[in-house]
């Protein structure tokens, strides 16, 4: 004699098959964590007590649209750039966004592919100043009075030293300062990066008091970087999630509104 299943328990049992089939819907996102780095607009701005707006917040929240299991925590808060990069490396958190590929990073993170962004670095001159600058050798010629400031744990220092024949003063600690060094006239020169560049200079309060010299020093590419006890299988996640920001053109999106 067949088991006979009453219409009460084919619901019951329709009910839980549908539960088991949909694991997705109750799971769980995946959750990594992030930190606002100091120092580094327009990847994150200081936008108010408590908010933080920018770059790569735009890039996290892209990421979950796109990957609705994935969430970026933590982008509301601040950290000094030096401490968010030894706090990827020591597993404190998980991700890095806009981060230059170097040597030693690469030992210490795993970098994901494609680029999400190419920056270019130019100089800053103060508003008044005559110098005209093409290429590096014009800098050169300058000799004492052509010294470059820099950042102090930032991958440019390394870039000029590579360059040679430079006067670099990398002593400062955060972007602003070296402005407010060069309108003092502690240097004839700041490189800095863009996207973002004019409206760095004028949350610094120094608009019309210094220029953006035209010529493109260097461009490098930058990527998110992912600390290497992430599990592989998320990492995957979140680079499927970049190629498709990628193709669709809305990292080139988030790019240009930043400029």
């Amino acid at each position: 004699m067949g088991l006979r299943v009453t219409p009460r328990w084919q619901a019951i049992l329709l009910f839980s098959g549908a539960l088991l089939c949909a694991p997705l819907a109750w799971a769980q996102p995946t959750v990594l964590k992030v930190v606002a780095q100091e120092g580094t607009e327009p990847k994150f701005i200081p936008a108010g007590i408590g908010r933080v707006v920018g770059l790569c917040v735009d890039l996290y929240r892209a990421i979950e649209r796109v990957d609705p299991g994935l969430q970026f925590v933590g982008d509301q808060q601040w950290l000094p750039l030096l401490r968010a990069h030894s706090e990827l490396a020591s597993h404190q958190h998980d991700a890095l966004c806009a981060v230059q590929r170097t040597d030693e990073r690469t030992r210490q993170y795993v970098f994901l592919d494609p680029p999400l962004f190419q920056f270019r670095y130019q100089l800053i001159a103060r508003a008044d100043d005559p110098a005209v600058i093409a290429n590096w050798d014009d800098v050169r010629k300058l000799g004492a009075q052509g010294v470059v400031l820099t950042n102090r744990g930032y991958t440019t220092p390394e870039m000029l030293e590579r360059i040679g024949g430079l006067r670099v003063d990398s002593s400062a600690t955060s972007p602003a300062i070296n402005l407010h060094k060069l309108v003092a006239g502690r240097g004839r020169f700041f490189l800095h990066r863009a996207p973002g560049m004019q409206g760095f200079i004028a949350r610094a309060g120094v608009a019309g008091k210094v220029k953006i010299l035209p010529a493109v020093m260097a461009s490098t590419d930058v990527y998110m970087a992912m600390g290497t006890h992430v599990d592989p299988a998320v990492r995957l996640r979140v680079q499927r999630a970049v190629e498709q920001l990628d193709r669709s053109g809305e990292l080139a999106k988030l790019l240009k509104k930043w400029d």
